[in-house]
């Protein structure tokens, strides 16, 4: 099978990513499909951390999934060092599958409690048997479990005597066992408690340093943002309506949708010139019939009748330093 390879400046690139689910068409005759993710354009650089953010489903966890191969997307593509992932043969994709790993919100769910942490550590190399020689397969399970911050003698424990924050540090050892480039991390610390919370974004922040792993990062917590980002992608409805450094998207806020969510979050709302006063109204539309022109405009006080007709580009404006998806922007 013929594929397709992008430069290798960009570990990973989006490109026009439409993914999500089938539902049964109207009158129950065939299906449709619903795109959770509409149009996506994204790049993450060796070494960097790009956080996406937005509310509950708006589709960031699709585009997760479907970045590490777990959903099939509808159209578009998803490179990894260059390597286009929907036209690689099976051979081609498990060549650089150890490469590309993921860390779960909830490690409860995506772990094995039967297994012991060793063998959930270990599991990887059972399938990438070129990653460590099985002599070596202790010796580097409690080197890693000493790597995210936990005792050599956790390998014979099981899920159910561990705390949560230790739990999700066994999941990063995991990712971490097979050597990757990008680890994506979708809500990795949103079940934890503030204080762990904090203990495991400076894990990452430590082994990004030492290692140079590049994160895709999932999050709806802007403090947790704020604290590890480089460049931010503001996503609503599907689509990316704002991107740029973590000090622009915070310090020069050019969406109306970007400017009410930074106004909410406690921690930033009253910093001067972070966000205007544009609270947001209504509900979130369902992805199965967004609305016309802009998506966002059914919840923006800013609305107008071009929004209504015309779907803004993600674009530099007047008078802006980073892209926004708004013909008002700023």
């Amino acid at each position: 099978m013929s594929t397709t390879r992008t430069s290798p400046e960009a570990l990973l690139h989006i490109r026009d990513l439409h993914a999500g689910y089938t539902v049964p068409g109207r009158s129950g005759l065939g299906r449709r499909r619903v795109d959770a993710v509409a149009g996506v354009d994204l790049t993450v650089r060796p070494g960097q951390t790009v956080c996406i953010v937005g509310e509950s489903g708006c589709g960031k966890s699709t585009l997760a999934r479907s970045v590490v191969g777990l959903l099939e997307p509808f159209a578009g593509s998803v490179s990894f060092a260059g390597l286009d992932l929907a036209t690689a043969g099976r051979r081609e994709r498990r060549r650089v599958a150890h490469d590309l790993q993921m860390v779960f919100q909830d490690p409860y769910t995506s772990l094995n409690p039967r297994m012991r942490v060793a063998e959930i550590v270990a599991e990887g190399w059972h399938i990438h048997r070129d990653v460590v020689a099985p002599a070596e397969h202790a010796t580097e399970v409690a080197r890693l479990l000493t790597q995210v911050g936990l005792d050599a003698s956790y390998a014979t424990r099981r899920l159910h005597e561990l705390s949560g924050g230790q739990c999700q540090r066994v999941s990063i050892a995991r990712a971490l066992a097979l050597r990757p480039k990008l680890i994506v991390c979708d809500e990795a610390v949103s079940a934890l408690d503030v204080s762990v919370r904090a203990q495991i974004l400076n894990l990452l922040a430590d082994l990004q340093r030492e290692l140079g792993i590049a994160y895709l990062f999932i999050s709806h917590d802007l403090d947790v943002v704020r604290h590890i980002a480089d460049e931010v992608a503001v996503m609503y409805l599907g689509t990316i309506v704002e991107r740029g450094t973590a000090a622009q998207v915070f310090e020069s806020p050019q969406h109306p949708y970007t400017q009410a969510l930074l106004k909410a979050a406690p921690s930033v709302r009253d910093r001067p010139g972070a966000a205007k006063d544009l609270p947001l109204t209504g509900e979130v539309p369902s992805p199965s019939s967004p609305p016309t022109g802009c998506r966002f405009r059914t919840r923006c006080p800013l609305a107008a009748d071009i929004c209504e007709s015309e779907a803004p580009e993600l674009r530099v404006r007047d008078g802006g330093d980073h892209p926004a998806a708004c013909h008002f922007a700023g």
